[in-house]
């Protein structure tokens, strides 16, 4: 097949649509990834990257079309503001001219912002492609969590938004089964939703485990144990949790505090 996947982030940013992009292509697929200039997570453009430079390549068998964006600079409202419309703006603008190419599906990933699935419905009511949206964060809901953004009218203008992009794909994943409530809801969809969660990094198949953990917790399947790696063994005996996610304003780091103490 003809893949190609909108993202907002791609190599050599670190995200995990890395791995599905190669995993694609080693699957014999023909892979496109377009992308916007990289930038995460210190808000500058990496060296090497520009508004000309680096536009177009291929990397290890997958090409790599980037479309210009201004950087997000300190996360500042105002600079993710800025980064999020000219994100929107120069994908819709560079999408219709990969129009000719023939792809079999657009596979959208989609971190923050949601309007990173514009190029995506853009090309679909273009040539007719169909599109499969990979849900990583609920919107409008990731604008009030973390206080950005409180105006009713706003959030109402977000949701509508939201709506529009949903009801023009073909297929959603979620990586979490949470997602649905709020994606039926809020988003309108009535179509198929798979549940399509991360993947555990290969540094954690490839280490080894100790055998002292106890199995796994009901419903979950038993596990040899903690792998060993460097840091683990510092930690205490007995029960133990851990966070494996992002740490900022919208995950409510307090809360996850309080969770662990009781």
């Amino acid at each position: 097949m003809r893949i190609l996947i909108v993202t907002n982030h791609f190599l050599p940013e670190n995200f995990r649509v890395n791995d599905l992009a190669f995993g694609m292509r080693d699957r014999g697929h023909a892979v496109t990834v377009l992308t916007g200039l990289p930038d995460y997570p210190d808000g500058e453009v990496y060296a090497g990257y520009g508004f000309i430079k680096r536009r177009d390549e291929v990397v290890d068998g997958v090409r790599i079309v980037r479309f210009p964006r201004l950087p997000r600079g300190d996360g500042r409202t105002w600079r993710l503001a800025a980064n999020y419309l000219s994100g929107v703006l120069g994908a819709s603008l560079v999408a219709p001219l990969l129009s000719r190419d023939g792809y079999d599906v657009v596979f959208v990933f989609e971190t923050s912002p949601v309007t990173i699935g514009v190029p995506a419905v853009l090309l679909r009511a273009l040539v007719g492609v169909p599109v499969i949206f990979w849900v990583l964060d609920l919107w409008p809901e990731s604008l009030s969590a973390t206080g950005a953004v409180r105006s009713k009218l706003a959030l109402a203008a977000a949701r509508k938004g939201v709506r529009f992009l949903y009801r023009r794909c073909d297929r959603l994943l979620v990586s979490s089964r949470g997602f649905v409530k709020s994606i039926r809801a809020t988003g309108g969809f009535a179509g198929e939703i798979d549940y399509f969660p991360n993947w555990v990094e290969p540094e954690y198949l490839a280490a080894p485990a100790t055998a002292t953990e106890p199995p796994g917790l009901p419903g979950l399947p038993d596990l040899p144990g903690l792998p060993d790696l460097p840091g683990l063994q510092g930690l205490p005996d007995g029960f133990r949790i851990v966070f494996a996610g992002n740490i900022g304003a919208a995950q409510d780091f307090d809360t996850l505090i309080a969770a662990a103490e009781r």
